[in-house]
């Protein structure tokens, strides 16, 4: 005669102690790297930044440096030492942006929020990768741009040095560029298709942001201070080509309430909408 035997049933206890351990935030910080950096399209994007930020600011110091050693110039160089970093902003929006909608488009997002089912924490994840990402890419892009164009202004005797506002522009222009990267991201979240984000962005960083100069009186004025790229971008140069423009902080301050206004809205849907 054979006993019957059952299988004893786990304890609370038990079924805590075996289940699964939930991915934290240093889990998903890696798993977002990862994914950042196992792409060509994050690779081409930073060579991009780095062509256009150090090697257009070397190229128009070269162009420009004679003109700006003479008596009829009416800008300085500081006004041009960080001038291809405008251009390299376009990189920026596109990592931000592609960090975003590319899952979207592939589906892998339902696999991020499956794997971390706070959503929050997969939109803080990504912030922090792609904003220390554009932070040193964007600080060392500068920096190559000033030492490259220096060159050229150094031959004609008007030549940098690096400290004061110009130190300020260097690491100012990282910050921008990463500021920029979580607009970007943020706008990502909200429309979650790729040419729309980038279109978008684009357009009020450079468009909008331009075409409001044609508002008459203070006003337009007013708007044109207050426009993303024109409030942020006073912190990633010397000088800027527009005296008009709000102070280099002051300006970053009001883009960073920008840029989390932006943050706040596409966190909140995200954590209301489907995947």
């Amino acid at each position: 005669m054979s006993a019957d035997t059952k299988p004893e049933t786990p304890t609370p206890s038990e079924l805590r102690n075996n289940a699964i351990p939930r991915a934290g935030f240093s889990h998903a910080l890696r798993a977002e790297w990862i994914k950042l950096w196992t792409v060509r399209s994050t690779w081409w994007t930073m060579v991009g930044l780095v062509v256009l930020g150090a090697g257009l600011t070397t190229l128009i110091c070269w162009g420009n440096a004679e003109w700006l050693a003479s008596d009829g110039a009416d800008e300085s160089a500081g006004s041009f030492i960080t001038w291809g970093m405008m251009i390299a902003q376009v990189c920026a929006v596109i990592l931000g942006v592609l960090a975003v909608t590319s899952e979207y488009g592939t589906g892998m997002i339902r696999t991020s929020f499956a794997a971390v089912p706070e959503r929050g924490r997969v939109f803080a994840a990504k912030a922090v990768v792609v904003t220390g990402t554009l932070f040193v890419i964007g600080t060392m892009t500068a920096l190559l741009g000033y030492v490259g164009g220096n060159v050229f202004l150094d031959r004609e005797g008007i030549g940098l040095s690096l400290d004061g506002d110009v130190a300020r522009a260097m690491y100012g222009s990282g910050l921008f560029l990463a500021g920029l990267g979580l607009l970007s991201m943020a706008v990502g979240f909200l429309v979650r298709h790729t040419a729309a984000a980038i279109s978008l962005v684009l357009a009020l960083v450079f468009v909008v942001g331009t075409m409001v100069m044609l508002i008459p009186g203070d006003l337009g004025e007013w708007i044109t201070k207050l426009m993303p790229g024109n409030a942020g971008g006073s912190l990633a140069t010397p000088a800027s080509f527009n005296p008009l423009l709000l102070d280099a902080w002051t300006g970053f301050g009001v883009f960073g309430l920008e840029v989390a206004a932006l943050v706040l809205a596409a966190w909140f849907l995200l954590r209301r909408r489907d995947a």
